[in-house]
């Protein structure tokens, strides 16, 4: 291992989440510079260096004062936005919106696909909710198939159905037209969650999100993440989208003061800077074709089709996905994820995030390095699921 930085071992342990892009440049020190990340999917494009510029100078007046109340705050996403603000709850980061629909909407049942999104197992099964599980296969792409979910849903008795559009870790995606239908075969659920943190990354049709047929139904809510649009993921802002009588009672149970005065400060800058991200998006979109291109060349991986800023791969059954991030930190100072901590995967599966050619390339010349691997490596699968051709479920209480 050169420069002395952390110990092989660091992706080795069980927990529910990578080691924090702070946490590792720490351990780095000097070389924290070198440090290229793929683990967390960001927006490299937003805000622009004209955004930061700004941020900076107006830093000591942001840190200094009191933010306006979440009321402020959200008016002026609403009119960014276009929505009326009594549909909208901000929140400090979605996993604080999934924890407060949970605590408040949740009775009994939650019906979640996997592998998706780690709090939408964790967080109910930690308040004692019974999480029914179903699972996407990996020899169909881990597509969601509505009709089978549904059927699956009704079987399960399922009060709560959650669907993630672009679902994460795989990036997959279902047209617009398919959650519509999810959602109308479901009017009689307590209540049905969209999560569309992803949304904006994707290019297959223009408008794919369901966020205005959401605030004319009764039981659904959409999540969006501003963070992970906008590549800010420090600043943890997020928002809802539902009826005016659902907002209420989730606004209700959020803290009136709940955002920061910099998530406060690039809300407002948005309206003038909307073409701006529009133009990170194309960018960001390019780099995806790219990186997937590239990534393709090794016969050895497999690369999932993805419309969010992320892609899944799998590794070759000789390599270990928590030694290759092990090896890729040490060796090439690349920050990686693999998924062998999800519900549903191995760390045979790894999720890059999606970045500009230059890193790519650093990420490509790792890679190369795999074969080292391939001979010592162990594939030890951190979880094990029986896929049942009938009855795909999995429930936990």
């Amino acid at each position: 291992m050169r420069h002395g930085m952390t110990p092989r071992g660091l992706f080795q342990q069980s927990a529910a989440h990578s080691p924090s892009f702070f946490f590792v440049a720490r351990a780095m020190g000097q070389h924290a510079d070198d440090l290229a990340d793929f683990c967390i999917p960001c927006n490299p494009y937003f805000p622009t260096d004209e955004m930061f510029g700004q941020l900076e100078r107006n830093l000591r007046t942001i840190l200094k004062f009191y933010p306006s109340d979440a009321g402020a705050i959200t008016a002026q996403l609403a009119h960014v936005l276009r929505l009326n603000p009594s549909t909208i709850s901000l929140a400090n980061g979605s996993t604080e919106l999934i924890t407060w629909i949970d605590r408040l909407l949740v009775d009994a049942s939650v019906a979640v696909p996997i592998p998706t999104f780690g709090r939408w197992t964790d967080q109910p099964l930690e308040t004692g909710k019974r999480v029914d599980m179903f699972l996407l296969k990996e020899s169909d792409n881990f597509e969601l198939r509505v009709d089978e979910y549904v059927d699956f849903i009704k079987r399960r008795g399922s009060r709560v159905a959650v669907l993630c559009n672009p679902n994460n870790p795989d990036g997959g995606y279902l047209p617009r037209r398919e959650v519509v239908r999810f959602m109308d075969a479901l009017e009689d659920l307590d209540l049905v969650v969209i999560d569309e943190s992803f949304i904006d990354f994707v290019e297959a049709e223009l408008n794919p999100s369901v966020a205005a047929e959401a605030v004319v139904r009764p039981n659904v809510i959409v999540l969006k993440s501003l963070g992970k649009n906008f590549g800010l993921h420090g600043i943890r802002f997020g928002y809802q989208v539902s009826n005016p009588a659902l907002t209420r009672k989730l606004s209700g149970a959020l803290p009136k003061w709940n955002l920061n005065s910099l998530a406060e400060t690039v809300i407002f800058m948005l309206a003038e800077h909307r073409a701006e991200y529009e133009d990170s998006l194309k960018k960001l979109a390019l780099d995806r074709f790219m990186m997937n291109s590239q990534l393709n060349q090794f016969p050895e991986l497999t690369v999932f089709p993805s419309q969010a800023n992320f892609l899944l791969v799998k590794l070759p059954g000789s390599v270990d996905g928590a030694e290759l991030c092990d090896y890729l930190l040490a060796e090439h100072h690349l920050l990686v994820r693999q998924c062998g901590n999800k519900i549903g995967m191995t760390s045979q599966f790894m999720r890059f995030g999606v970045r500009p050619d230059t890193e790519v390339e650093r990420l490509v010349e790792g890679l190369r390095g795999v074969e080292r691997l391939g001979g010592g490596g162990r594939h030890t699968p951190a979880i094990e699921l029986v896929a049942h051709s009938r009855e795909p479920e999995r429930s936990i209480s």
